[in-house]
């Protein structure tokens, strides 16, 4: 027996051979970003600001109007190399894992720590994760699509060899590592997998936004170049209003809290164990109407733990939770030895040796390596004192015919001196159509229909109970074929097992109930299993009917309880399933194949669909649906590949926290958005004020004043827009609509009537101010006013719907902070001296800051009206 490589001989192969991980050769390096920054139309705007400031002999301009820029872009490289970086950390936090066999015993290792001479434990859904030749091989097959683009799966035998990428996609296998890393099939053709980043729809809609305010500067500096001609003004003068346009209408801010945005979000949520493939998924999160769930890990918490046996007509409870191996057995009540009861002892060694699973002991902490129902039969089988380890040397398995979806039962062959033994699990319904006999006591009997009945009757009393049951079954023979296997077998009994719902998903799914979500349960347990689980968590209220507007009797049929079956679901064709699809609560006893079936109906009524799964079989599922979401823990890694997210915890509160942080992500979005083009267009409207009613000699603002403000004073109010923390009530509206704009009705209505006031009020201020007389005073007074503005409204924008004093003024501390940098800057420029000087400045009295705050705040009290308008319309 080939005990596996000693961690020494590791060592030294890793060394010798290097981690068993693919190059990457198209890295994003730091020169790409930095160069990335000058393809911002907003920045070739702003270089052709500074052109023309020293076109017209404004040289102080020139330079600041240079260092802004510069300051905008090496911010802009900043967070774009940190965004970069922390991608590059979330990429690390999923690592694909493998089975090996190492110093005689099975572990589970990083892929990349792999090396050649390993020895590899490999089963459906895995991907292989470097070159092997097969050892041991039962019922394999191997889709090798990703080298050979042939996609029917290909049969391997032992020795034959499976490479780095594919995938095992029916059957097991062991295999010996004969290549990693850059030496395997697919490292020598790594260029074929390297990742393209694509921009995603929203940034799509920002980069276009962008465009189409620098095409409103540029035709609004070429009207007011005409208009300037026409009436005499000098081309200086021509030029410096047509520079101030330029500045006031490109929201120099938006690319950079974007960024932000989106990148800091996603680590947050990667943090609460949402890692998130695609920024795409962040978007479509805030949309998700309809969250397919699976039950078993997703909703309950995958802890499986036998309770119950039913055996030789009588039902034993056991004691015990987890994976413990400590629990004692009861009838009626009253403590029995085990070892008493001659079936029960029998079907405990036929569930220990039907199975795959392995129970081990780490640092005084019991765990399971496999699947965690077979771990739970592992665990009931040593409460009697019975090991795998010590069954196997007794009954040393010859053979197996693997569990899959379709067939819902396992068996294993075993032999003992001449006599082969059987024995089977799964599905009761499956085994008892397998099973002729039963044992009772001391004799076997022959299984008759009544029989039957009564045991799916104790079966169906079990799953109402929220109990998962299998049938076991077991058989003697003197010989076996491929067709006897499963034929004749004897009925041993029942084991129920019981898997509790995780803490908080019913408070989670009332969640979605309030946010217009609807929540369906997935698994391919009993009918009766899934409606007691989905009672417990609130799906549905017992003999609650379901509300519909069918008439066709067969459907309503099937709708009874809002429960449908796999067998009733093959019953209905595309246009019936559609048709009631909406009604349907909990899908039972299906196979992965049919999710994709769900997913479509769904979705051709309209919905945005996120769909869990964990298998291979899942993958086309998983792909179909709008949200994607594979499991971190139990997941293959096909599903997560197929998947736009990756549960690390496979929590089902955790999809609702993420679609939470997806409506947050989104709505901080459209706030810094509006925010800052409402900004603009009060300085567009502002500067053409002052043109078209006094003149072009008395322009309200100047280019580097508006500058300064664009630039400094309205990027941290942005930004920390942008990471504000999601509202207790965005949960309590209905999911946004797909392909809808940032600038919706409301928000454009908002956006336009605050900034047609806020110029109004600031072109007052500067006729107040008596621009004639002085008009650096005049400015000054018009740049306190904006700023203000900034101040006030700033705080205003965390809801574009709510009141600020029902949100809360200081809930974002970020918010705060910038509020508090813009005001001492905002001093610093108006009162030291040389800024002064540089920015054409005066000091202003406390009159004509009670002036400038006044305006400011009647900007904020407008906002609030608007806003109060807007609810009551609605």
């Amino acid at each position: 027996m080939n005990l596996g490589l000693s961690n020494q001989e590791v060592e030294k192969r890793i060394e010798k051979y290097g981690y068993n991980e693919l190059k990457e050769k198209k890295k994003v390096t730091w020169i790409k970003i930095l160069l990335g920054q000058f393809a911002n139309i907003l920045v070739w705007i702003l270089f052709a600001a500074s052109v023309i400031s020293a076109f017209i002999g404004e040289m102080l301009n020139f330079w600041v109007i240079i260092f802004i820029l510069f300051f905008i872009i090496i911010l802009g490289f900043i967070q774009e190399y940190k965004a970069e970086k922390a991608m590059e950390s979330l990429k690390k936090i999923v690592q694909p894992t493998a089975k090996v066999i190492r110093e005689g015993k099975i572990r589970k290792i990083l892929s990349k720590e792999i090396v050649p001479g390993d020895l590899l434990i490999l089963e459906i859904g895995d991907k292989i994760p470097a070159d092997a030749k097969v050892i041991e091989a039962i019922n394999l097959k191997v889709d090798e699509a990703i080298l050979t683009g042939e996609s029917k799966a290909i049969k391997k035998k032992k020795g034959a060899l499976i490479f780095a990428g594919t995938q095992i996609v029916h059957g097991k296998c062991k295999a010996l590592v004969v290549a990693t890393g850059m030496q395997t099939k697919l490292g020598r053709i790594a260029g074929m997998i390297q990742e393209v980043e694509e921009k995603t729809p929203l940034q799509t809609k920002i980069t276009k936004l962008g465009k189409i305010l620098a095409l409103i500067a540029l035709i609004a500096c070429i009207i007011i170049f005409i208009f300037g001609v026409f009436k005499g003004v000098p081309i200086a003068e021509i030029l410096m209003v047509a520079l101030a346009l330029a500045v006031a209408a490109v929201p120099e801010g938006l690319p950079l809290a974007l960024t932000l945005t989106l990148s800091l979000g996603m680590h947050r949520m990667a943090k609460q164990n949402a890692i998130i493939r695609k920024l795409l998924a962040v978007e479509t999160l805030g949309s998700v109407t309809v969250i397919c769930a699976d039950k078993t890990g997703t909703i309950t918490k995958n802890e499986m733990t036998v309770g119950r046996i039913f055996v030789d007509d009588k039902i034993f409870d056991v004691t015990g939770v987890g994976y413990e191996p400590k629990g004692k057995f009861f009838n009626n009540g009253r403590e029995i030895d085990a070892h008493n009861e001659e079936n029960l002892i029998l079907l405990l060694k036929s569930i220990a040796l039907c199975n795959n699973a392995i129970l081990e002991e780490k640092g005084g902490e019991w765990d399971i390596i496999g699947d965690p129902t077979e771990g739970a039969l592992i665990v009931v089988a040593t409460k009697a004192n019975l090991w795998k380890e010590d069954l196997e040397k007794e009954y040393p398995r010859v053979g197996e015919v693997i569990f899959t979806s379709e067939r819902k039962m396992m068996t294993t062959i075993h032999k003992k001196g001449d006599e082969f033994l059987i024995f089977s699990k799964g599905a009761p319904e499956v085994i008892l159509k397998k099973c002729k006999f039963i044992k009772k006591k001391d004799k076997i009997e022959e299984l008759d229909g009544d029989e039957k009945a009564r045991i799916l009757k104790i079966n169906k009393d079990f799953a109402r109970s929220a109990f998962r049951v299998l049938g076991v079954a077991y058989k003697k023979a003197s010989e076996i074929t491929p067709k006897n296997i499963e034929e004749d077998l004897i009925f041993l009994g029942l084991v129920a097992m019981i898997d509790p719902p995780r803490e908080g998903v019913k408070e989670a799914i009332e969640a979605c109930k309030k946010g217009g979500i609807k929540v369906i349960m997935v698994t391919g347990d009993n009918e009766e299993t899934a409606k007691a689980i989905a009672k417990k968590i609130g799906l549905f209220e017992e003999n609650k009917k379901i509300k519909t507007k069918i008439k066709n009797e067969k459907l309503k049929k099937f709708l009874e309880d809002g429960v449908v079956t796999g067998s009733e679901l093959n019953k209905l064709n595309n246009d019936e399933l559609e048709s009631i699809v909406e009604d349907i609560i909990v899908y039972a006893r299906v196979v992965p194949e049919q999710k994709l079936r769900i997913v479509n109906a769904l979705k051709k009524k309209g919905h945005i669909v996120a769909m869990t799964g964990d298998g291979v079989n899942d993958a086309p599922a998983l792909k179909n649906a709008d949200i994607g979401i594979a499991m971190g823990v139990k997941g293959t890694d096909v599903a997560r590949e197929a998947s736009d997210m990756i549960l690390q915890d496979d929590n089902f509160t955790t999809i609702v926290e993420a679609i939470k942080n997806g409506r947050a992500i989104y709505e901080n979005i459209e706030k810094f958005t509006c925010y800052l083009i409402s900004r603009n267009f009060t300085e567009v409207i502002l500067i053409s004020l002052g043109i078209i009613l006094l003149g072009f000699e008395f322009l309200p603002l100047l280019p580097l004043q508006i500058l300064f403000i664009n630039t400094f004073d309205e990027e941290m109010p942005a930004i920390a827009l942008g990471l504000d923390p999601a509202r207790k009530e965005i949960m309590n509206k209905p999911p946004r609509k797909v392909g809808q704009g940032i600038l919706t009705k409301r928000n454009s209505f908002l956006v336009l009537s605050l900034a047609l006031f806020m110029a109004t009020v600031a072109f007052l201020v500067f006729v107040i101010s008596n621009p004639t007389i002085s008009i650096e005073k005049a400015r000054t007074m018009v740049f306190a006013t904006i700023v203000g503005m900034v101040i006030f409204n700033t705080f205003n924008f965390r809801s574009l719907d709510e009141s600020i004093f029902k949100i809360g003024i200081f809930a974002n501390k970020l918010l705060i902070l910038a509020v508090v940098v813009i005001a001492l800057t905002t001093l610093c420029v108006i009162y030291f001296p040389f800024l002064q000087r540089i920015f054409e400045f005066t000091p202003l009295n406390l009159k004509e800051w009670i002036i400038c705050l006044t305006g400011a705040f009647s900007a904020f009290v407008f906002m609030e009206v608007i806003k109060l308008f807007m609810r009551n319309k609605n």
